[in-house]
């Protein structure tokens, strides 16, 4: 149990920041906390987290620690919650966020199909792309497409997502198709935020990738405007495959640079660290995890 409860203190501590902000939550005193945490650290021989009068940082080995902890800790609560859920159902208010146009097509459907199952459950879905912050903002679930590198959250990997370049017939008619991810400085690139690039695996490299600087006349903070701009002929675009699929089978668009394609990433259901997660988000993540991870839903929804 001691064990358990210095675990417990090490991801309050790290996920909240200081000492003094976890022994609030837990209605201890800070010296108390600390204690648990030089227990901890003792017990494992490594130092965990680097401790000032003014800040708090995770050592290299914390930073791993606490990513497997706050994966046990989930489970814990999941097991928890499946044992009991004999005659409970699910109850209360949710607020979920996702990005404007992949919430629109695929989460808002489900969304509604969840509260049908589930009549005493409510729902605020915010769709933004913005990054939001779930703490300050009381944001109980939040999906995410991308790599993740808030270690504060938890997450539950619901899909891959692939991208890929594409363009319309007319526009590769007009200007050819890029063979290397080099050529694309010669197109025009439609793109969400050029500085960050476009990713591609290299060939040389097996395992790596490398980063594409693109350019173009068009530019635009709406991933459903570049895809209409690219439908239309107007340049490349590089998008998740969620949002073209249909596109390419139906010959509306065509993919280019397919063997330099990364590795995929992931779409993700995140949530702030918690003790228990409510089995209403429990519910909806498992809800939303059952559809995406079939194949046929992409190309169905």
């Amino acid at each position: 149990m001691n064990s358990f409860k210095e675990i417990e203190t090490f991801v309050s501590v790290a996920t909240r920041g200081s000492l003094s902000a976890a022994a609030r939550a837990e209605g201890v005193t800070p010296a108390m906390m600390g204690r648990r945490i030089d227990a901890l650290e003792e017990r494992l021989g490594v130092k965990l987290l680097v401790r000032s009068t003014r800040r708090l940082s995770l050592t290299f080995e914390g930073s791993a620690f606490l990513e497997d902890c706050q994966r046990i800790l989930n489970d814990l609560a999941n097991a928890e919650a499946s044992v009991s859920l004999g005659g409970v159902k699910a109850s209360g208010h949710i607020k979920v966020s996702a990005p404007a146009g992949f919430g629109r097509r695929y989460v808002a459907p489900l969304v509604r199909d969840f509260l049908s199952a589930n009549p005493e459950v409510t729902c605020s879905l915010d769709l933004s792309d913005r990054l939001v912050d779930l703490v300050n903002e009381g944001v109980d679930c939040s999906i995410r497409i991308g790599e993740l590198t808030d270690s504060s959250l938890v997450s539950v990997r619901l899909a891959d997502n692939r991208r890929v370049v594409v363009a319309s017939p007319a526009y590769l008619a007009r200007c050819g198709a890029p063979v290397r991810p080099e050529d694309l400085t010669q197109h025009d690139c439609l793109s969400l935020d050029p500085q960050r690039g476009w990713v591609f695996a290299d060939l040389e490299a097996p395992g790596q990738v490398r980063t594409i600087k693109v350019s173009g006349r068009f530019e635009c903070n709406d991933g459903t405007v570049l895809h209409d701009w690219a439908l239309g002929g107007i340049g490349l675009a590089w998008r998740s495959m969620w949002e073209v699929e249909r596109d390419l089978a139906e010959g509306r668009l065509v993919s280019v640079l397919d063997n330099y394609a990364a590795p995929p990433t992931g779409i993700y259901a995140v949530f702030p660290q918690k003790r228990r997660l409510p089995l209403r988000v429990r519910l909806l993540i498992d809800h939303l995890r059952g559809y995406f991870a079939r194949p046929d839903y992409w190309r169905g929804a």
